[in-house]
């Protein structure tokens, strides 16, 4: 999975994702209804620092996959929407397994 640029993209916006829903329904919570103010400081941090290898994955799949600039606003709109990553990965995986494999001449 991590051998090719889509590997990667795909292996980083799960790992996003993940911690943007932790950020969101964990640590947020933890946070105000427990007073627990680092949770939020860590998983922030976390979550901050995989948006960022996010973009880049995601810049270096649209290049290798000539993406077009509608696509590729789409998967960076999925990264700020709860859950969007895991719908991109879905929809990613299914055209994955459309694409019939070329035998290697």
């Amino acid at each position: 999975m991590l051998k090719t640029p889509l590997g990667r993209f795909r292996a980083v916006a799960l790992a996003e994702g993940l911690s943007f829903v932790v950020l969101l329904f964990i640590a947020m919570p933890l946070k105000y209804a427990a007073g627990m103010p680092l949770a939020v400081r860590y998983v922030g941090w976390a979550h901050g620092l995989l948006f960022v290898l996010y973009l880049f994955a995601l810049m270096e799949a649209a290049i290798a996959c000539r993406w077009s600039l509608v696509r590729a606003v789409g998967a960076f709109v999925a990264s700020l929407v709860p859950f969007g990553t895991f719908v991109l990965d879905a929809r990613l995986r299914r055209e994955a397994q459309a694409v019939p494999v070329q035998p290697a001449p």
